[in-house]
């Protein structure tokens, strides 16, 4: 019978997990394989988040197989580990689909699937969330188990450990999965307590140790002391061969480490934490990359990867050889660093996906790397700033949105020149709405004291750094995802003057205002409507916060028409600032257009797909300027 199956494959009759339960242990691990070969193949073609996939595939099998999902609930941590967690649950057929347009998400989404319990696409969510799901399963009464699933790198946010302090202390039935990806424990321990927690954790033993302790407390005057020794021999022994006692202490029972690629191991540890009614953290050592050598020897590199070879691993060749936008920032602070030595670099934990590997490897004691923890990034770049550093925190805009609050009590309140460089403005492509970085220029533009500034090409980028830097207030400059422009790099960066925007284009007809990545589109829109007799002024306003308002109440009330154009939702953004300018100033009679993303978010496609989509490319940006003449 087996041999049946494997001739035709097993995937081929996987439709959901119960099908999987149907399965003997020895099977699971050719399933395995099966899966792996299934996520190479489509994340070769699709890009995607690789090497962390493939190091759960075992893991995944193991939890669907003795956790009665749906019924039970599964709830993913970033959600960049479950590309096995959809192929098993109903979208194995569609998963060529991944992260395209009107297909797949790449991270869990609740729209998609009834075993998606929880969307995220953001770390640290998991244990949080699966214990509002643990307490709603007492408050109406029902019966299932939830199950949190979250990487090592989570564990550095605070929300992680807010989330296990909590149900800890709630002493609800509920089981966090610790995916050790480092590597920390060495193979040998992980093998020995991996036996040890089986044992440990059977149904004889647990009863056993529940008999025990329940006969000493009925011991008068030292029955609770002979409790509490007891409990430290073990938690000695433990800590002897395991890192367990920060989780005991915080109220879970600590499981681990267990060889998170042994799917006979996990299963019977997993059947056995099934039977338990506490909380639980079973601590997992998974290898990134796993099955794939080129993901397992660089698994950073095949974290977040576009299209790739497998023969070789490397990536599809590009015959485009403009630098992108995280390229000019990392090389454009080494080169500032150089000559200012109080400058230095604070990221939360993508110093490659930042452009800041040049700066660690140049200036190794002047940079920060603080682990996913954006809000401690943030106050600590505020406590440097204190002492007369310039910190310049380099993070993405959809991650900076964690760190709302300490942005403004304790960099902006206290006017600290604290420089955040905000990479993946706008649209970012495939990663789809937990990713966008479409809410930074409203959610900034109403802090005071902050300067917020937005380069149209690669060039400004560098003069905007400088102007950051030197500027001597807290300041954003916001610079989009892939490549710039392709304008040559003129010589040393220069300082622009604070609030002062750019006539590019004079026109009569109307004015288009537009701002950071949008300015190209703009120029090239009116360069259409200039053939068809139209005549538009293009503004490069630079600045989000503080605007032009010399230049804008100069032209504005001269062409009666504005359109404005941003890539970021239009809710308080740059074109809600000019209509608040106008309205300062007293200028009235002007027809206003506003481009921009509406109420809503943003589903993953190509970053080229979106911007036609929304009516902010050439195109759209000329077919909003033709209806406004038409006003």
């Amino acid at each position: 019978m087996i041999v049946n199956r494997e001739r035709k494959g097993l995937l081929a009759d996987i439709h959901g997990p119960e099908d999987i339960r149907k399965l003997h242990v020895n099977e699971l691990n050719i399933l395995a394989e099966e899966i792996r070969r299934l996520i190479i193949e489509t994340v070769s073609r699709t890009g995607g988040h690789l090497a962390s996939s493939l190091g759960t595939v075992e893991l995944t099998l193991a939890l669907h197989y003795i956790f009665d999902t749906p019924r039970d609930k599964i709830i993913w941590d970033v959600g960049h580990q479950a590309y096995a967690h959809k192929i098993i649950t109903g979208r194995k057929d569609v998963f060529h689909t991944l992260r395209q347009r009107g297909g797949i998400s790449g991270f869990p989404k609740r729209e998609e699937s009834i075993y998606d319990v929880f969307g995220v696409g953001h770390s640290s969510t998991s244990i949080s969330a699966a214990s509002g799901i643990a307490e709603a399963r007492c408050l109406t009464n029902t019966n299932y188990k939830v199950v949190a699933v979250i990487g090592d790198g989570s564990l550095s946010a605070g929300l992680a450990y807010e989330g296990i302090n909590w149900a800890g202390s709630r002493k609800k039935d509920l089981v966090v999965v610790l995916n050790d990806n480092e590597m920390s424990i060495s193979p040998s321990v992980g093998a020995l307590t991996s036996y040890l927690n089986r044992i440990m954790t059977g149904r004889h033993m647990t009863r056993l140790r529940a008999s025990v302790q329940h006969f000493m407390k009925t011991i008068p005057g030292i029955g609770e002391q002979m409790i509490k020794f007891t409990r430290q021999v073990e938690e000695s022994l433990k800590a002897f061969i395991a890192p367990g006692m920060l989780f005991e202490e915080m109220g879970f029972m600590y499981v681990g480490p267990l060889q998170g690629h042994r799917i006979d191991h996990l299963i019977e540890t997993f059947h056995n934490v099934r039977e338990l009614d506490r909380p639980v953290l079973v601590h997992v050592l998974t290898k990134k990359g796993k099955g794939y050598s080129p993901a397992e020897e660089k698994p950073s590199q095949f974290h977040g990867i576009g299209p790739f070879d497998i023969v070789t691993g490397k990536a599809v060749a590009d015959d485009d050889s403009r630098p992108a936008y995280t390229e000019v920032f990392g090389r454009t602070i080494v080169d500032i660093a150089r000559r200012n030595p109080k400058v230095v670099a604070i990221t939360a934990a993508m110093t490659y996906g930042t452009g800041l590997d040049g700066f660690a490897r140049e200036f190794p004691e002047r940079f920060y790397d603080v682990g996913i923890a954006e809000q401690h990034g943030v106050t600590f770049a505020a406590g440097l700033a204190t002492e007369g550093l310039i910190p310049i925190v380099a993070i993405y805009s959809t991650f900076l949105q964690r760190a709302y609050d300490q942005v403004i009590h304790d960099v902006c309140l206290q006017k600290l020149p604290v420089v955040f460089a905000l990479d993946r403005g706008g649209i970012v492509g495939d990663d789809g709405p937990t990713h966008h970085g479409l809410f930074d220029y409203a959610f900034l533009r109403s802090i005071p004291h902050l300067v917020v500034m937005a380069p149209k090409d690669e060039n400004e980028l560098r003069h905007m750094l400088k102007t950051a830097i030197e500027c001597g207030f807290p300041a954003s400059v916001r610079y989009p995802r892939g490549k710039g422009v392709g304008c040559p790099l003129e010589g040393e960066p220069q300082f622009l003057e604070i609030g002062k925007g750019e006539l590019l284009r004079e026109g009569g007809d109307m004015m288009i205002a537009a701002i950071g990545s949008s300015v190209y589109p703009a120029l090239a829109a009116a360069e259409m409507l200039a053939a068809e007799g139209i005549n538009a002024a293009v503004v490069n306003s630079r600045f989000v916060k503080p605007l032009d308002a010399e230049l804008f109440s100069r032209i504005a009330p001269a062409v009666k028409r504005v359109l404005t154009v941003e890539e970021g939702v239009l809710a308080g953004g740059f074109g809600s600032g000019l209509l608040e300018l106008f309205e300062e100033r007293g200028i009235t009679g002007i027809s206003v257009k506003r481009l921009g993303i509406a109420d809503r978010f943003v589903e993953h496609a190509t970053q080229a797909e979106l911007r036609h989509a929304f009516g902010i490319d050439a195109e759209g940006i000329a077919g909003a300027a033709r209806a406004l003449m038409m006003r």
